[in-house]
């Protein structure tokens, strides 16, 4: 099977998660990059471009450059990656909509509500395929977990704790990851809130089948001079009856990416850590607790689908994007095909972009307003 032909916007040197993406890309053999915007000068990207391989003649100075460019090609991109800034998701992903080429973009969905519902505009009157690139959503167990209280393995839900704690900017940094971050020009209003509130959000959202009707937050920069929040405290009210807490914080020394999620039932809890993401704890009440493994005999069909090796061999973060992108290159295909994939109703999009927006608005605007009580309404 010929691979997707894959286009980058951003992602040149010295940039994180563009090489994620690629990797992610890569693992599974499913595309083949060939074409990039890789930074905002055309020296720059071929600079970035032939460090990777690409044809000179396919490196951009400019998104706008590579869309129109692309689009005329008979070998042009049939998908695009875009992993700049926040503040530039909305045009490129534009961009390329408009010519029926799909994308895959990096979360948020924008920096603005202005920016995200200009792009929601543009996914809607698209053929092509819109993809947010939530990685945690993909990996084996949480799979599981949503695969458990789907079937009513915990009973009815009634609490969901979620947080993401980091510490990398508990102090000033100059570099290149943290500058547009903490600028709200290119971040958004929300700081950390965007960067990983917005992924502690969804994987709530995912795992629990609920949407977050409300919600209570106090936000905090406490880094002196910073611009946008980088610690922060939200309570929230599901539109299934749960309750939770939800707490994202950049500056909790110690941490290094401290994704934990916990769900209690009526009858169960379940216990999950990114930091140790092959394992999924379950307790039926009044019994000992259960550990169940990715690969292990507790695993059921959906972690199997998204897992790769033998049990007791870790799978984790790079693998979790890659299993967005085989999936997004299973839809693709189904698209060309004129068929529908099964796999379109697990991975996040427009949908699930435009409630993480609304959950950045509402922290913010419930912060100010002296943490009160927030509605997010569709």
């Amino acid at each position: 099977m010929a691979r997707i032909r894959l286009g980058m916007v951003g992602g040149g040197r010295g940039a994180f998660i563009g090489e994620v993406h690629r990797i992610a890309a890569r693992l599974d053999g499913q595309y083949a990059l060939l074409a990039g915007a890789l930074s905002s000068t055309l020296d720059g990207s071929r600079e970035s471009g032939a460090a990777l391989g690409l044809d000179p003649a396919r490196c951009y100075g400019s998104f706008e450059a590579m869309a129109e460019d692309e689009a005329a090609r008979e070998n042009g991109i049939e998908a695009v990656a875009i992993v700049t800034p926040n503040h530039l998701h909305g045009a490129a992903a534009a961009a390329f909509l408009r010519r029926g080429i799909h994308v895959l973009c990096d979360k948020p969905l924008t920096a603005t509500m202005a920016q995200a519902e200009a792009l929601a505009q543009a996914v809607r009157q698209s053929d092509a395929l819109f993809i947010l690139t939530h990685n945690y959503t993909a990996y084996p167990m949480i799979r599981q977990a949503r695969e458990m209280v789907a079937r009513g393995d915990l009973g009815a839900l009634r609490v969901v704790q979620v947080e993401y704690a980091q510490d990398w900017l508990a102090e000033e940094s100059a570099s290149k990851q943290a500058a547009w971050r903490t600028d709200p020009e290119r971040s958004g209003l929300g700081g950390a809130v965007g960067d990983i509130g917005t992924h502690a959000h969804n994987l709530a959202c995912f795992v629990s089948g609920q949407k977050v009707a409300a919600l209570a937050a106090d936000l905090q920069s406490f880094v002196p001079g910073r611009r946008v929040d980088d610690n922060g405290h939200v309570m929230l009210r599901f539109d299934g009856g749960a309750r939770g807490m939800l707490w994202f914080s950049q500056v909790a020394v110690g941490c290094e990416n401290g994704l934990q999620l916990r769900l209690y039932g009526e009858t169960g809890g379940l216990e999950w850590r990114q930091e140790d993401p092959n394992r999924l704890w379950f307790t039926r009440f009044g019994q000992p607790k259960q550990l169940l493994t990715r690969g292990g005999a507790g695993a059921g069909e959906a972690a199997n689908a998204v897992s790769r090796i033998p049990g007791g061999h870790p799978e984790g973060y790079l693998e979790g994007f890659a299993n967005l992108y085989t999936e997004a290159a299973e839809v693709i295909r189904a698209a060309q095909e004129g068929r529908r994939s099964e796999a379109l109703g697990l991975l996040p999009g427009l949908e699930e972009g435009l409630a993480g927006m609304r959950f950045i608005a509402a922290c913010v605007e419930s912060s100010f307003a002296d943490s009160a009580w927030c509605q997010l309404e569709p």
